[in-house]
């Protein structure tokens, strides 16, 4: 058996072995009633299922420790430590990390992770590579047992027998290294996408609170902003779709794209596609949006808005802005909508809000300067937007570069 992809001075046949003969333990940890907050670097925490991501380890998402708990020290991660998560919905059971030796200390692992210590034939970054192959996660996807998708589960045992194909230590640790520098390529690129979007984040708020003001072209400064609802500012209905839903004549893979709730992707644009199309007699009876339009979602994952970058028809739990009483830059209005929602949020029950009208809406805020400026704004926020999604396709491309490789150098 051997790799399609090799470092040319490895030539053995790969091994196959059951993991449990690879590692010299495996255990979970414990699930306290925990603090609804992360430890700070000195305090205890007991690590969420987030911290194990195909994006690699990620220590933030803890939550504390109570003071009045005795922590168990058996449990604490060290570096090295494989984890697994074994429970939670489909997709997030059977996810791989590797803890870094830069982890800090104090944490554990909670029950709905597993956690394996390699032996000393074995490399643990490629032991975690390894499982992280497509292979083995199909053996585990295939053995996961639960009522729903929602809630399935692994067991050790389970995962002790995932069978894996191993070269020898030298050629693991090779390879180790050589993917640890595509990961770390990857990590290098989140990070600047994180930090582009706080930048983003932090200059709107200064821009719409107007700590930052633009000039004009000749040097002078704008005028007042004008406070308006946003019925002041644009009329807007709803969207429509016959009823009831889920009857095949309104449907027809060839026909018409249909926005939904889902459609309406975070970056304030629509999804490349609809995840459904509808047919001529379905579309006689729903709304056209053009493209350029501004809609926003009221049900679901309230207050996303999206320009759309295409004609379709729009469903009943969006809104659609359909013309303006006074200049607006779009853009301007989208960030400004944006922003709104986001503040909202921030002041909600758990930062989700749970109903929204469009009565309710009328009645928001939004400093409206004049149309220059806000095409400075939109303009500035836009550019910032072109830098964050030519990372976001730079971090798609490292990691469908990853995967072949993963195809091409795995038994």
């Amino acid at each position: 058996m051997f790799p399609k992809l090799r470092f040319k001075e490895f030539d053995e046949n790969w091994k196959e072995v059951t993991l449990k003969n690879c590692i010299t333990s495996i255990d979970s940890g414990w699930s306290p009633q925990c603090e609804s907050y992360p430890a700070n670097s000195s305090e205890w925490g007991v690590l969420k299922t987030t911290s194990v991501d195909w994006s690699g380890f990620n220590s933030s998402f803890n939550k504390k420790l109570p003071l009045e708990l005795t922590p168990r020290k058996e449990i604490e991660v060290k570096p090295l430590d494989i984890l697994v998560t074994r429970a939670g919905p489909t997709e997030r059971v059977g996810v791989v990390s590797v803890v870094p030796h830069s982890v800090r200390s104090k944490l554990m692992i909670s029950d709905k992770l597993i956690r394996l210590k390699s032996n000393e034939e074995n490399n643990p970054l490629f032991l975690g590579i390894s499982l992280s192959s497509v292979k083995c996660q199909n053996q585990l996807q295939s053995k996961t047992s639960g009522l729903a998708k929602s809630q399935t589960n692994i067991s050790q045992k389970i995962l002790g027998e995932v069978l894996l194909k191993l070269p020898s230590k030298e050629e693991q640790t090779k390879i180790a290294s050589f993917l640890s520098a595509v990961d770390e390529k990857i990590s290098q690129l989140t990070k600047k996408h994180e930090l582009l979007s706080q930048y983003k984040q932090g200059m709107m708020q200064k821009l719409f609170s107007q700590q930052i003001r633009f000039k004009a072209d000749d040097g002078s400064e704008f005028g007042e902003w004008e406070d308006k609802t946003i019925s002041d500012i644009a009329s807007y209905r709803r969207g429509s779709f016959p009823q009831p839903y889920g009857l095949p004549e309104w449907l027809d893979e060839n026909g018409f794209p249909f926005v939904q709730v889902y459609d309406v992707a975070e970056n304030m644009l629509l999804k490349d596609k609809t995840k459904i199309k509808i047919s001529q007699l379905a579309a006689n009876q729903s709304v056209l949006a053009k493209a350029g339009t501004l809609i926003i979602t009221l049900q679901g994952s309230i207050g996303r808005v999206a320009k759309m970058q295409y004609d379709a028809y729009v469903d009943r739990t969006l809104l659609i802005f359909q013309s303006y009483a006074m200049p607006i830059d779009t853009d301007y209005f989208k960030y400004a909508l944006y922003l709104l929602f986001n503040i909202e949020k921030e002041k909600a029950d758990g930062g989700i809000i749970k109903t929204i009208t469009k009565e309710t809406l009328s009645k928001f805020n939004i400093g409206i300067p004049c149309l220059e400026e806000q095409t400075k704004i939109a303009n500035f926020l836009s550019a910032i937007d072109q830098k964050i999604e030519v990372t976001e396709q730079q971090i798609e491309q490292a990691k469908q570069w990853k995967k072949g490789l993963l195809q091409q150098m795995f038994v």
